[in-house]
This record gives C-alpha cells, sequence and structure tokens, in this order.
C-alpha cells in the first residue's frame, strides 16, 4: 500500500455522447464488450497499490452504482476505507445545483478531504480509456519533491476540444500552462495530477473564497503563477478521451487492431471489471466472424466482420453485421443488416432491418429501443 488516496471525477457526461449518456454518466459507459470506462481509472489505481478511493458523483449514477458494488472488483471492499461513493451537495451549505467545474465538485467534498489520511491525492477522470502506470508515476512524483506531478502524453488524444498542455523544462518540471497549442514540444495532460494533500485543501480554498470553479485555468494557473512548477510524468501507451459518439465509435474499432488493444491491456497491469457469470458464447455451424471480439454470453448464427459485440447478444441467422457495436443483450433478428451502428443495450433489430451508418457519423440506437 503506498502512501496516496485515489479521487476519480464521475459526476461529469458530455452532451455530445447523445443517448449513450441518457441514462447514465460516462463513467459507466461500457467499453471493449465487457469493461465500462471507470475500470481503467480504478484498475490503474488498484494496480498501483491504492486502497482508498472516492468516486465524486452528480447525476444519472443508478448504472454506476450498480456496477460498482462496493468496489470489492477492484478489491476496494474494506471495512474501513476501500471505496467511497460521494454523492452531490456534500457541502452542507453549497449553492449551487450543479458542479461548475473540478474545484466546485472538490470543494463540496472538503470534509471527505480533510479527512484523508494519505498525503498525496490522485485526481482522474473516468472517461478516459487508458491504463496508466501510476505506480511509477507516483514514484517520479516522490523522487522529484514536487508538489503535483501532471501524468501526460505526447501525441495527442484528444482531438474534440483544446487540448491543455505544458511546455517541458530541460529538468523535467514545467512553468507553462498552455490551452490549444499546436507547439510538437508541448506535452498534452490527460488531466490526471497527482497533489500533495495540503496544497490541494489550499488551492480548493483558495477557489471557493474566490468563486473560481477550474481546475487548470484557475487552480493550476494560481499555482504558476505564484512561482509553482509541476513535475511531467509521460505515459506512453494508449489513450483515448471519451467525450463524443466519434470519440466512443472510433475507441471502440482501435480496439480491433491487436497492438492498440496490447496497449491497453498489458499483461503486468490487468483491468478489472464487475464480474458476470455467462455461458460461453455459441457459433453455428454457419456463423462467420472475422475480425471482431465478441463477449461470453452469446449467441451467433449470422455474420460478423470488424465488430464488438458485448455481453449476451444473439445475431440470428443470415443477420450481417459491419463496423459496428452491439452492447450487452441485444438481438439482431433473421436477414438483418446492420453496418456502422452503435446499439445501446436491451435493443432489438426485427428480421430483415437495414440500417447503415458511416465510420464519420455511425448511427446511435438508444438503449432499450425496438426497430
Amino acid at each position: 500500500m503506498i502512501d496516496l488516496h485515489g479521487i476519480v471525477y464521475a459526476y461529469h457526461s458530455y452532451p455530445t455522447l447523445n443517448d449513450l449518456v441518457l441514462k447514465r454518466t460516462s463513467a459507466s459507459l461500457p467499453f471493449c464488450s465487457r469493461y465500462r470506462l471507470i475500470d481503467f481509472a480504478l484498475s490503474a489505481m488498484t494496480n498501483a497499490g491504492v486502497r482508498d478511493v472516492g468516486v465524486v458523483m452528480q447525476t444519472n449514477y443508478q448504472s454506476l452504482l450498480d456496477h460498482l458494488e462496493g468496489g470489492k472488483d477492484w478489491d476496494l471492499s474494506r471495512g474501513s476505507g476501500g471505496l467511497s461513493l460521494l454523492p452531490p451537495y456534500g457541502l452542507y451549505n453549497s449553492q449551487y445545483g450543479d458542479y461548475k467545474g473540478c474545484m466546485d465538485a472538490l470543494a463540496a467534498i472538503m470534509p471527505y478531504l480533510k479527512r484523508v489520511k494519505q498525503n498525496n491525492i490522485v485526481l482522474m477522470r473516468s472517461d478516459l480509456a487508458v491504463n496508466l502506470d501510476l505506480e511509477s508515476a507516483f514514484d517520479a512524483h516522490i523522487d522529484s519533491g514536487a508538489e503535483i506531478t501532471a501524468i501526460c502524453c505526447k501525441k495527442a488524444y484528444d482531438s474534440s476540444r483544446d487540448c491543455i498542455g505544458f511546455l517541458p523544462d530541460d529538468d523535467g518540471f514545467s512553468s507553462h500552462l498552455q490551452f490549444g497549442s499546436k507547439d510538437p514540444a508541448v506535452l498534452q495532460s490527460i488531466e490526471a495530477y497527482i497533489i500533495r494533500k495540503p496544497l490541494l485543501l489550499e488551492l480548493v480554498s483558495y477557489c471557493r473564497e474566490n468563486g473560481l470553479f477550474h481546475f487548470h485555468r484557475d487552480a493550476l494557473a494560481h499555482y504558476l503563477q505564484n512561482g509553482g512548477r509541476i513535475k511531467l510524468f509521460q505515459h506512453s501507451g494508449y489513450c483515448a478521451h471519451i467525450c463524443s459518439i466519434s470519440d466512443y465509435y472510433g475507441a471502440s474499432m482501435d480496439m480491433l487492431t491487436s497492438s492498440l488493444r496490447s496497449e491497453l491491456f498489458p499483461e503486468d497491469r490487468p483491468v478489472y471489471t464487475k464480474g458476470r457469470s455467462s455461458v460461453s458464447t455459441y457459433y453455428s455451424e454457419n456463423s462467420s466472424v472475422k475480425n471482431s471480439l465478441v463477449a461470453d454470453g452469446c449467441y451467433i448464427e449470422g455474420e460478423i466482420e470488424n465488430c464488438v459485440i458485448f455481453r449476451g447478444v444473439r445475431v440470428k441467422k443470415d443477420a450481417k453485421l459491419k463496423d459496428c457495436v452491439i452492447l450487452q443483450d441485444s438481438v439482431i433478428g433473421e436477414n438483418a443488416c446492420l453496418s456502422c451502428v452503435i446499439s445501446d443495450k436491451n435493443t432489438s433489430f426485427s428480421a430483415g432491418t437495414t440500417l447503415c451508418g458511416s465510420r464519420v457519423l455511425p448511427i446511435t440506437v438508444p438503449k432499450g429501443k425496438s426497430i
């Protein structure tokens, strides 16, 4: 166990995810045939030896609660400490209905932060598909003596909005925070930070007293303007920020490339998720499956190519799927033809249905819809 406490932001979903977040937060968005996005943050902490984690929630978190179930699948179910679920309005005199930013969310859980026993806190997003070597990042943080360490990546992982980055100095630190920079020397932040607890409490108090809400342009900018410097730790593996339908579809299709899948699921840092006991997937003698990920509990009688298929999906006789993401317990009727479709949980397609989207603009079918 290391001297590090985890905080996972699970309160925000981008509206550009449309139907995928109507009934869930993006933290519980299914990914890669059997996982949820929050699994990556929790698994990184578990693999690093973090044993106390707080999950900050806001709205639409019933699906998230069902998935986490006290944290047992991440070895976070403990009599003392372990996984703490932090619902909204934790601060008795909070005057805002929605969190305006990360610092507003942290201010709402200030009593929880003050009770944290560890001297360092890692702040992570819950909508990233990334497998961080958090233990190495923490070692670099301690060895450098830094108050804040920012985990960055060299290649851009987020094309949906202006990136947040740091221009590195010669000693591996930075005092230059940049927004939307095109400079190739800038390391893009994946918005995961290791920060010493006293400094975090100081920054939260500063922001609350001055009506400021944002971590980067308010808290970090204030820290740097007053002579602070940030240690940079570079993540070299796969990383995708899921904040739009195209992000989700693109990252899902990335997982059909073995080299990218190996970066996200290395053998030495497993990704844990909620267990579900299912029988093995059945493939009929006339079925055809090419370059696809198929979870257990499925029943495949048709043809699948370049698809990500979740648990319990049934693809009936002569149905054809290409470049699709089909979420849990969906049913594809006989002779149906789907191309570039994202189908949410418990959807059904009647016999002979034809839907054809594109890789640039896939068709999204909402949860529980029948077509």
